[in-house]
C-alpha cells in the first residue's frame, strides 16, 4: 500500500512540496517526495505507522519559523502540523489550556487574555510561530527572564511515537512526579523522539501593572554592564532587552525610527506587578551611573511601540542583507564579556553583525550578514561564526539558548556535551525511533 493510499491528505503536488522544503534558517534543504497536512491525530499515525513500516523519513513541521533548520526538508514526508490549531480547553482557575500543536502562540496569548491570564513564553514570532514548533525547539523569548522558557509552561504532552502508538506525558496538575520526566525530555527534542499532536500548558495571571523603562548608554559594554547590575541587586524584570548601535541603526533605516539618536546602545526593561513604582525606581538607579539617559513609562501604547522596533530588528537585518542568525547564551555575569567578544570577532574576520540580546538570561542573537547575491555564507562569515561559538563555550555558556541545533550547529553539539553525553542522546533516539525515521539527521 503506498502512503497516498494510506493517508488521503497526503500529496505530490509540486508546489505543496516547495512551500514546505526549508524554514527560516534559509538552508535549502530538498524537495520531499510527499507532503502530509495532518487533519487529524489519527492522520499523523497513519503516516508514522507507514514511515516506520517503509523506514521513510518524517520532517514534522509547524509555521516553519524556525532557524536552525529543524524543519529543513529532505527525501521523505514532510508532516505539516499547522492545521491541527484548535484550543480543545482553556481552565482559568487551573491555570491551564489544553493545546494542538498548530496553535499561532499569540492566539493563545489572546485567549488567555480573555479571563485575565497570559501564556508566558513570547517568541520574537509569536505572530507566527506554532506551539508545538515552540515545544520542539523550548522555544524563549523576551519574558523568560521572569516568567521562563516553553519548558517552564508545558504541563503534558500528547505525542504520537514512530511507530504510530500514542503516548500522554506529563498531568495537568501543579505537582506530580510519577513516573520519569517524559515531558522534559520530549520539549526541545526538535521532532527527533516524537511528533507532538497536543500540549497541556501552564497560564499566568496577566500583570495588571506594567511600566516600561528605555535607557540609552553610550556603549554596548556598557549597557550590558548595567544589565547585570540588575542582578547583582536582586531585581528581576519581567523583560531585559538590549540592542547594539547597528541593530538601531538598521530598524532606524528600515522602521522610520529614531532609536539610534538616543545613544550607542538602548536597553528596554519591564517592570510588572505589585510594588510596581519601588520596582520602576530600583531598576532607574540602577542604570543611572552608566547611562546617557533613562526614560520611564506606563503608557501602553508607548511601550507597545518600543517592543515592536524591538521585535523587528531580525526583519529589518534580513531586508538589507543575508543573514547568518546566531544564538548563544552565557552566564549573566559574563554578558559584557560576551559583547566585547563579539565585536572583536566580528572586526577581525572583517563581517558586518548586529548584536542583540535577551540580556536579563544571558542570551545573546550575533546576526552576522552577507552579500543578498550569495547563495552561502562566504568563508569569512563561517569562521566568524565558529569563533563565537568558541566564544559562548570558552565563557561556560551554550551554543544555542533558544533556537536549537538543528541542521545548522549538530557539528558543535560534541564539543559542548562530550561525546560520551551525545552517545546517551543517540541511544534514547535509537530506543524510541529505531529505524531513525523521525527528522533524520537534525540536532542529534
Amino acid at each position: 500500500m503506498s502512503l497516498l493510499t494510506a493517508v488521503p491528505s497526503a500529496s505530490t503536488d509540486p508546489e505543496a512540496r516547495s512551500r514546505r522544503r526549508t524554514d527560516r534558517s534559509g538552508h535549502p534543504g530538498a524537495l520531499p517526495d510527499t507532503v502530509v497536512v495532518a487533519d487529524s491525530i489519527e492522520a499523523v499515525q497513519d503516516t508514522l505507522r507507514w514511515a516506520n513500516a517503509h523506514r521513510v523519513p518524517v520532517i514534522p513541521r509547524g509555521a516553519g519559523t524556525g532557524l536552525a533548520g529543524g524543519a529543513v526538508a529532505g527525501p521523505g514526508i514532510v508532516l505539516d502540523l499547522s492545521g491541527l490549531d484548535a484550543i480543545t480547553a482553556l481552565e482559568p482557575v487551573d491555570l491551564t489550556a489544553d493545546v494542538q500543536p498548530g496553535v499561532i502562540t499569540a492566539d493563545l496569548d489572546r485567549a488567555a487574555a480573555a479571563y485575565g491570564l497570559c501564556y508566558a513564553p513570547d517568541p520574537a514570532s509569536a505572530a507566527l510561530s506554532t506551539i508545538g514548533g515552540n515545544i520542539a525547539t523550548n522555544a524563549g523569548g523576551m519574558r523568560c527572564v521572569k516568567y521562563g522558557v516553553t519548558r517552564d509552561a508545558v504541563l503534558g504532552l500528547d505525542v504520537v511515537l514512530a511507530d504510530g502508538r500514542r503516548i500522554r506525558t506529563g498531568r495537568r496538575t501543579t505537582k506530580g512526579v510519577a513516573g520519569l520526566d517524559l515531558t522534559s525530555l520530549l520539549v526541545g527534542s526538535e521532532g527527533t523522539l516524537g511528533v507532538i499532536v497536543g500540549a497541556t500548558v501552564r497560564l499566568t495571571p496577566r500583570p495588571d501593572q506594567l511600566a516600561t523603562v528605555a535607557a540609552a548608554f553610550p556603549t554596548v559594554v556598557a549597557a550590558a554592564t548595567a544589565c547585570a547590575e540588575l542582578t547583582r541587586r536582586r531585581l528581576r524584570p519581567s523583560m531585559l532587552e538590549l540592542l547594539d548601535p547597528a541593530t538601531l541603526a538598521v530598524i532606524d533605516r528600515q522602521q522610520g525610527t529614531e532609536l539610534a539618536a538616543r545613544g550607542g546602545a538602548l536597553v528596554l526593561a519591564q517592570v510588572d506587578g505589585p510594588g510596581l513604582r519601588e520596582q520602576l525606581t530600583a531598576v532607574r538607579q540602577a542604570f543611572a551611573p552608566l547611562a546617557a539617559e533613562v526614560r520611564a513609562t506606563e503608557d501602553p501604547d508607548e511601550a507597545d511601540a518600543l517592543l515592536a522596533a524591538r521585535r523587528l530588528a531580525l526583519p529589518s537585518i534580513e531586508a538589507e542583507a543575508h543573514a547568518l542568525i546566531e544564538d548563544i547564551c552565557v552566564p549573566r555575569s559574563r554578558l559584557a564579556e560576551a559583547v566585547e567578544g563579539v565585536a572583536a570577532i566580528s572586526a577581525r574576520h572583517g563581517v558586518a553583525t548586529y548584536t542583540f540580546a535577551h540580556a536579563g538570561d544571558g542570551n545573546l542573537h550575533p546576526i552576522l550578514s552577507y552579500d543578498r547575491g550569495l547563495d552561502r555564507p562566504p568563508a569569512e562569515v563561517e569562521a566568524a561564526g565558529d569563533a563565537i561559538f568558541s566564544l559562548a563555550l570558552g565563557l561556560g555558556g551554550t551554543v544555542t539558548g533558544e533556537h536549537g541545533i538543528g541542521l545548522l550547529k549538530r557539528a558543535w553539539l560534541a564539543r559542548e556535551v562530550g561525546t560520551d553525553t551525545l552517545e546517551v542522546f543517540r541511544s534514547l533516539k535509537r530506543a524510541l525511533d529505531p529505524h531513525d525515521i523521525l527528522n533524520p539527521g537534525k540536532a542529534l
